[in-house]
């Protein structure tokens, strides 16, 4: 399957999850991971109760067209033959038999992103990923399916 029509899905996978331990401070692979109804996920620096960015998702494919390696933009759910960027705000993903989230909007790069590489902000407008609150929590690992239900 070529990956123009992976891409066309509104099924995927699970291919990493990661935790932000704080400011600056590298990301830590999770797995599997407990997801927490409106807050998200556990230990993470971004996880808040009410907030629009309990979790950043963002696909595999557009990292590897942009030579990222996976959790460089900080995202904590990486993904692989969903297209997130074609989502609405609203949308429903669930994820395994229990995770359910709501997209909220897209993820605007910021400056921080010409850190990893000289205008890297600028190549990822439109395409950092997908941030989403938290419906309903449980347990996810790598590996499991994503579906617009």
């Amino acid at each position: 399957m070529d990956q123009e029509a992976v891409m066309s899905s509104s099924q995927g996978t699970i291919v990493s999850i990661q935790r932000s331990p704080g400011v600056r401070r590298p990301m830590q692979p999770v797995n599997p991971a407990s997801i927490i109804q409106d807050f998200g996920l556990e230990e993470d620096h971004h996880a808040r109760a009410g907030s629009e960015r309990q979790l950043l998702l963002i696909e595999e494919e557009t990292l590897q067209a942009m030579n990222l390696r996976i959790g460089e933009v900080r995202e904590n759910l990486t993904t692989r033959g969903i297209d997130l960027a074609g989502l609405e705000s609203g949308c429903i993903l669930q994820i395994g038999s229990e995770v359910r989230l709501r997209i909220t909007k897209p993820c605007l790069p910021c400056s921080r992103m010409d850190e990893i590489r000289a205008g890297l902000q600028r190549e990822l407008d439109g395409r950092r990923g997908v941030l989403a609150r938290v419906e309903s929590g449980g347990s996810i690992s790598v590996g499991d399916p994503i579906r617009i239900p």
